[in-house]
């Protein structure tokens, strides 16, 4: 009974024995055997996005209105959100005082013109004289100093009269330009002047309407690589939509006319400006928006989001290289419309990557 209880306690542990190794084996195999991702080859196409800029409507032109005379505004000529023509009377200030300073300069120039004339006949009468040895040269240098005196006086009277005028005619505000008028705080009998801290009111060219924003230092750089120069990128740019406040797209597209050469320390921003027509006055200063610019890439590598991941601050793929995931860095452009990357450098075509869910996978695993 002994001798049969080892033979059978043999035969167990060699079979247990060859069962451990066939599993080591199993497992084994198992690790050795590669994971399956979807992979996807790489090649050039064209993809263009869109990226949206808050943004702030302005007339071309809002020239705030402030009086050159001080006085009491006698009469208002216009109402709020009327349209002017350049040289139409806004206001008209006081002008009695000014009438009556205009007058006086006018009287001053009259009697200095009459002493010229007194003075060039002495000053003629002293050089007769003097040439008959009748008066001294000392006579003559005195009538000649008094007859340049009453010239210099007409001259000085001529010029009062010109300032008095202006005067007169800086009571009557004129609108400099065509456009719309603003709010109109003050009314008849509010005393004015050019020092006051408030213009009358605003007039503002809405023929073509400036809407600005703001852009990124990095989407400056960017831009200014894809075109060589900040000059080149305003020239070939495509054209700019607005998305309006209420949601709606303005029926009339626009350009970017310029871009800030100065970088804004605070913000790390440049304000960018486009114009848009505004023919039947829809956009009005002092709105919001947004504008929406287009991104056009020809011939460039567009990969999936989900076939990046990050590592610091930086964009990083696997590329499928004999059969094994290795990592590489990427530049990617800063717009994107969420789903895709546009690849700036880092792939060529005909490179193949792991197309979804790189942030599981590790370096140096078997791809299949």
């Amino acid at each position: 009974m002994v001798t049969v209880n080892r033979k059978w306690m043999q035969l167990a542990g060699i079979v247990g024995c060859a069962l451990w190794m066939t599993s080591c084996k199993q497992e084994a195999q198992v690790g050795q055997m590669p994971n399956s991702y979807k992979t996807m080859t790489v090649a050039p196409s064209d993809k263009e996005y869109t990226t949206a800029y808050s943004a702030t409507v302005r007339g071309r032109y809002d020239a705030p209105i402030v009086p050159q005379v001080s006085g009491t505004i006698w009469k208002v000529m216009v109402k709020e959100g009327q349209h002017v023509r350049k040289g139409q009377s806004l206001f008209i200030i006081d002008q009695v005082p000014y009438r009556a300073a205009l007058n006086t300069a006018e009287a001053n120039l009259e009697v200095a013109k009459a002493a010229l004339a007194t003075a060039e006949l002495n000053y003629n009468s002293a050089k007769e004289l003097n040439a008959q040895k009748v008066v001294s040269e000392h006579s003559l240098l005195t009538s000649k100093n008094s007859y340049l005196t009453a010239k210099a006086q007409v001259a000085q009277a001529e010029a009062q009269v010109v300032n008095a005028r202006n005067n007169m005619a800086y009571t009557e505000v004129k609108s400099p330009s065509d456009g719309i008028v603003g709010a109109i705080p003050m009314r008849e009998g509010t005393l004015v002047g050019p020092s006051m801290g408030t213009s009358l009111t605003t007039v503002s060219d809405n023929k073509d309407c400036y809407v600005y924003f703001s852009m990124t230092e990095n989407q400056l750089l960017q831009m200014t690589r894809k075109y060589g120069t900040t000059d080149e990128a305003v020239k070939n740019m495509p054209a700019v939509s607005l998305q309006l406040n209420d949601g709606s797209l303005y029926d009339v597209q626009g350009r970017i006319e310029s871009i800030s050469g100065v970088i804004d320390r605070q913000t790390g921003t440049v304000s960018v400006r486009a114009i848009f027509p505004n023919e039947r006055g829809i956009l009005r200063s002092g709105a919001t928006a947004s504008v929406i610019v287009p991104d056009a890439y020809k011939q460039c590598i567009v990969i999936p989001q989900a076939a990046t991941f990050m590592l610091q601050d930086k964009v990083l793929v696997y590329k499928v290289v004999d059969g094994k995931a290795v990592s590489a860095i990427v530049q990617v452009a800063e717009g994107n419309d969420g789903r895709e990357y546009v690849v700036l450098d880092g792939l060529k075509p005909g490179e193949e990557i792991v197309a979804e869910g790189a942030g599981l996978v590790r370096e140096g695993t078997q791809v299949k």
